[in-house]
């Protein structure tokens, strides 16, 4: 199986890609030349990074029976200083609120997509860290930003 991408260049720095029959603007700001009418590329790097294992972890909990009351993730990702200005490393935040009894099974799908499911987390940890938090009705239950980190060093 392959994907693919259709980008057709829409004048300016615009170009939209057809994306399995949906259309993704991408553009730039005013400032360089474009118009603003999307986001610039990079960052649907992160954005992959967040329907993937947000995607993973709400099929973990239902298979559970588990449904979540919100879900929201966070994806941050450092830029080198120099050219080509690319990712140095990402962070995931997985926020979550629902049942205080269901915590440690939402902890244990998070494991699961960033361990072994996920492929755009498992793709990108081939070039760059990646790091992950879980925030559960409010409280921090794993956070191995420090420790990705340190293994830099």
């Amino acid at each position: 199986m392959t994907h693919q991408i259709d980008a057709t260049w829409m004048g300016k720095m615009q170009f939209n890609a057809a994306v399995n029959g949906h259309t993704v603007i991408m553009d730039a700001p005013e400032r360089v030349g474009g118009e603003d009418h999307g986001p610039i590329p990079k960052p649907f790097v992160l954005t992959a990074l967040s329907g993937c294992t947000g995607m993973d972890v709400v099929v973990l909990l239902r298979k559970r029976g588990i449904e979540l009351d919100e879900f929201h993730l966070k994806v941050s990702g450092e830029i080198s200083k120099k050219p080509p200005i690319e990712y140095t490393s990402a962070h995931v935040t997985y926020e979550m609120k629902g049942n205080p009894e269901d915590q440690g099974f939402a902890l244990d799908a998070v494991m699961q997509s960033q361990e072994k499911i996920c492929g755009v987390s498992h793709m990108l940890k081939r070039i760059m860290p990646v790091s992950w938090q879980v925030i559960y009705n409010g409280n921090e239950i794993f956070n191995n930003q420090q420790e990705i980190l340190a293994q830099l060093n």
